[in-house]
């Protein structure tokens, strides 16, 4: 795709010659059911277009007629002034479609999940080198980290089948792409990476239509934003318009009122524990960790994607077996230990899957089937002959499905016959269903819409408020504000941080970075978060400390993420802590870096440290450069501190301009040039590429991309880390 520089403000001034997308008076039906009605929308090359609305509303619908899936029953679509009639055409049109479920070949290697489809019968489109280079390249782009495209799709977490599945979009050069729920799995660093990357497209000319539940999201990407509400299109919002109040009040209504008459944080009712973790390790090798949760307590969960949250809340429900310690659930005065799920499930614990698809619903049973279908024995009749009851049945399926909202036809239609937001929904009545004394939620919301999550915090709160308790993991700190009595944020597969309310979601989000000791942080009010360096497991029912995490995690775990033992450190910067002042600003010291398990067959070794967080006044169209040097020889194992343009840099090693030099700011040269943000925090992502190449010829002038380009092409494996720096203590010197 040839890049193509569109002004967005031209844009929203009414430039008809950019336009990508014209909607007009749209209308399909499936039965009896109307799914849009009459719906219209423009949308313009270069502008990140919204697509909101509650479950049932038709976004998807939507989303699969402008992809050419479906052709609507009436109306006109006009996509770059053509009409793609099939999946085909649009894809010849420059359109791709990245849809709500993840949808990967779990046999098949990442690789060839990237190109499904995009080979003929008979022939390949292009050779599988440059397959393999292609895909390399774009998912470290949008991973931070290296992934092998040989990798076995199976064998991976949810969130980067996610990255999979948008990659596999953004690989076929889109003019036109729909990302439809695609950032649900994944945490608020990779959002924030895939957001640099739509910018990046938005750019070059591309046309993107995001469907999204996150407000916070719409409010940070969108140009604009089209509200559907129960298939019609009830206004479009532009920039200035887009903010968290109006998209409540246009998608939620009266569920926002009745929340608002009921919200609150939930009360620990009582000292005596329902739930104890002893001793517990959730990773090989990590610090055991005590946790305790009392009756009325919601606790709410979170930190970066792959940090461990993700593995205690599956052994808390027995999903899992713990590395280490032990779990009880305390009930009639005796402590009764959790060995497996049937355990688990018997001593009242009920578990609810954020990946519906794979854990949760039977898509070959119907909507009641899959709701009531844990509780057949406990609702039965006839003693040991166990008949189902629908007497019994019927009116707990009418009364949970109603307290959430399901939008349904009949109840024994199949359950792919729902959205993804009512599947959820119905998963989520089913563990209430149960009446369970702890609810066990990893990412119950990702995919409903406000108006139901509004739902299901009021029905937390009422079932906590029973003397109930809930563990509720989310990778949207937001979602705790209002609802959780405390929030426990891990780091290294331990609880690093304990908040309670009032909380500040700065103050949390940090923590999830892993601050350094004491910081306080832009926007805390003064709040500071404290990380112990001698941490001890907590006893006799206290919280636990907070825990310095660990600079190196342990080999086996890094097998497990996919990653090889191959890393970059620094013995003065940890990850994800504040760079030290003596590299940054006016200093031009180069930090100490140190590395290990460098790949077989590796020649020679580059390294690069970047800002991602220009801001985009900067009209700087990539990441900004601080060191890249390259030819450093195979057999080092580090770089000392200050090496830089120096004679203890190793021999053969040469150093280019920093972006400092590109953007013409005086006092600048070859070599490290520290951080200094313009404004605010920016991350700064160290990187060391292993080479299969001995030595790398570049001109002295050349830039990031020259360097990527050189580099990416002869890369074995990379390893990075990430810190942070700013703000700044002085302002840039004038360009």
């Amino acid at each position: 795709m040839a890049a193509r520089t569109v002004n967005i403000s031209n844009i929203l001034e009414g430039e008809l010659s950019a336009l990508a997308a014209n909607l007009v008076d749209v209308t399909k039906n499936f039965g009896p059911t109307r799914a849009l009605d009459q719906v219209s929308l423009k949308a313009f090359e270069g502008e990140v277009h919204a697509i909101i609305g509650g479950n049932g509303s038709g976004k998807s619908t939507l989303a699969k007629i402008i992809s050419g899936v479906l052709q609507p029953d009436s109306g006109q679509v006009s996509i770059f002034g053509k009409t793609a009639t099939t999946p085909a055409e649009s894809k010849a049109l420059g359109i791709s479609n990245v849809y709500q479920e993840v949808l990967v070949a779990d046999e098949c290697s990442v690789l060839e999940n990237l190109f499904l489809g995009a080979d003929g019968l008979f022939e390949t489109a292009e050779p599988r080198e440059e397959r393999y280079a292609r895909s390399k390249q774009i998912l470290s782009e949008l991973l931070g980290f290296d992934l092998d495209p040989d990798s076995i799709v199976g064998d991976l977490p949810l969130s980067l089948k996610q990255w999979i599945t948008i990659a596999r979009g953004m690989l076929t050069n889109p003019r036109l792409l729909i990302l439809d729920e695609s950032s649900a799995a994944l945490d608020y660093e990779a959002t924030e990476r895939l957001f640099a990357k739509m910018r990046s497209l938005a750019r070059d000319g591309c046309a993107i239509f995001i469907v999204t539940h996150r407000i916070a999201e719409l409010v940070r990407v969108a140009d604009r934003a089209t509200v559907l509400r129960d298939g019609r299109s009830v206004g479009t919002l532009e920039k200035v318009q887009i903010t968290e109040e109006n998209i409540m009040r246009l998608i939620a209504g009266p569920e926002r009122q009745r929340a608002q008459a009921t919200s609150g944080h939930a009360t620990q009712l009582s000292e005596r524990p329902v739930l104890r973790a002893h001793d517990l390790q959730v990773w090989e090798n990590a610090t055991p960790f005590d946790f305790n949760l009392h009756p009325g307590e919601i606790v709410g969960i979170t930190g970066l994607d792959g940090q461990g949250q993700a593995d205690f809340v599956q052994v808390l429900a027995g999903v899992q077996q713990p590395k280490n310690g032990w779990i009880s659930i305390v009930q009639n005065e005796a402590a009764e230990r959790i060995i497996d799920m049937q355990a688990a499930r018997s001593a009242g614990i009920s578990y609810v899957s954020g990946d519906r698809k794979k854990d949760g619903i039977l898509p070959n049973m119907s909507i009641f089937e899959n709701m009531v279908m844990s509780i057949y024995s406990a609702q039965s009749v006839a003693g040991f002959l166990r008949f189902v009851s629908r007497a019994k049945l019927d009116p707990i399926f009418e009364h949970e499905t109603a307290q959430l909202a399901t939008k349904m036809g009949d109840s024994g239609n199949l359950i792919g016959s729902l959205s993804g937001g009512n599947q959820q929904k119905i998963l989520i009545a089913r563990s209430f269903a149960e009446n369970p004394s702890v609810m066990v939620l990893n990412d119950p919301a990702r995919g409903i819409d406000v108006g139901a999550k509004l739902d299901l915090y009021r029905n937390l709160r009422d079932f906590s408020a029973r003397g109930k308790s809930v563990v509720f993991l989310s990778s949207e700190i937001e979602e705790f504000t209002d609802l959780c009595s405390r929030v426990l944020v891990f780091r290294g597969g331990v609880i690093s941080s304990d908040f309670i309310p009032p909380f500040d979601t700065q103050v949390i989000l940090n923590a999830t970075f892993g601050r350094g000791a004491d910081e306080t942080v832009s926007g805390n009010h003064g709040k500071k978060v404290s990380y112990l360096d001698d941490w001890r497991p907590a006893r006799n029912g206290e919280r636990p400390s907070a825990k310095a995490v660990r600079v190196r995690p342990n080999l086996s775990r890094r097998l497990v993420m996919n990653q090889s033992g191959f890393m970059l450190t620094s013995p003065e910067i940890r990850q994800g802590s504040v760079i030290p002042p003596c590299y940054a600003e006016l200093q031009k010291i180069s930090p100490p870096l140190e590395w290990e398990k460098v790949p077989e067959g590796t020649q020679s070794l580059a390294l690069a440290i970047t800002d991602p967080d220009v801001p985009e006044e900067f009209n700087f169209p990539r990441s900004f450069a601080h060191w890249l040097v390259y030819n450093i020889p195979a057999g080092t194992s580090g770089l000392a501190e200050g090496a830089s343009m120096t004679a203890r840099m190793p021999s053969g090693c040469q150093e280019l301009n920093s972006d400092f030099v590109t953007c013409n700011f005086p006092g600048f040269g070859r070599g490290y040039s520290g951080p200094w943000p313009p404004n605010g925090s920016h991350r700064y992502v160290f990187t060391l590429f292993a080479l299969k190449s001995k030595s790398i010829d570049l001109p002295q002038d050349a830039d990031l991309v020259a360097f990527s380009q050189a580099i990416l092409p002869v890369t074995i494996e990379q390893a990075s880390f990430t810190a942070i720096y700013g703000p700044a203590n002085a302002a840039l010197p004038a360009a």
